[in-house]
């Protein structure tokens, strides 16, 4: 059965935040990580990467293709969720700003958007599109996907029925890696789940 490593990017100096869709590039430790991720990947076998186009995520898949010697190419619809307003925050931040907003923010996650941010049923239909658009492919290649925890949690949470608690502790880290197999995401197609 073919499957999809998914990779979350490596560290910023943004960690701790709400980064969204900011930009920032990948930190001293961030480098470190990239490191000791392709030495986790070595018994892999890869053919392609598919990558977010934040730098980010960029830079962490630009150096598995190189010590691949594997192309790598860029898809958008990877990005992390729009946090709007409250992007590049920290938590206490937000809460000090807006506190009643804060609050219901929490109460009805993830179903109510960020102050000018994405909302989660669009961001969720983005990112579930684009992983039957990776599942073609993977069915032809041995692929890896680099993209952001949001990304990966929706594809836990909506393809392979994981709670959001076990979603978040398989992507907390940085460099996380997450097997998922393709077949569920083409079923998903199939059945409509992402529409």
């Amino acid at each position: 059965m073919s499957e999809i490593l998914f990779i979350r990017h490596a560290e910023t100096d943004m960690a701790g935040t709400f980064c969204g869709q900011s930009d920032p590039e990948v930190n001293k430790r961030g480098r470190e990580q990239i490191f000791e991720l392709i030495d986790r990947l070595c018994e892999e076998s890869i053919d392609i990467i598919y990558t977010s186009d934040l730098r980010r995520a960029a830079t962490t898949a630009n150096a598995i293709a190189t010590a691949f010697g594997v192309k790598c190419h860029v898809r958008p619809a990877l990005r992390e969720i729009n946090f709007g307003a409250w992007d590049g925050l920290r938590w206490e931040k937000i809460e000090q700003r807006d506190p009643v907003y804060a609050r219901r923010w929490l109460a009805e996650y993830p179903m109510l958007p960020a102050p000018g941010g994405e909302a989660f049923s669009y961001f969720q239909q983005r990112v579930l599109k684009e992983v039957v658009y990776l599942s073609a492919k993977a069915a032809e290649q041995k692929i890896a996907v680099v993209t952001h925890a949001g990304v990966m949690r929706t594809v836990l949470c909506s393809l392979n029925n994981c709670s959001q608690d076990d979603a978040w502790r398989q992507t907390k880290t940085y460099c996380a890696i997450v097997r998922h197999p393709a077949a569920s995401m083409r079923q998903a197609q199939t059945t409509g789940a992402y529409s």
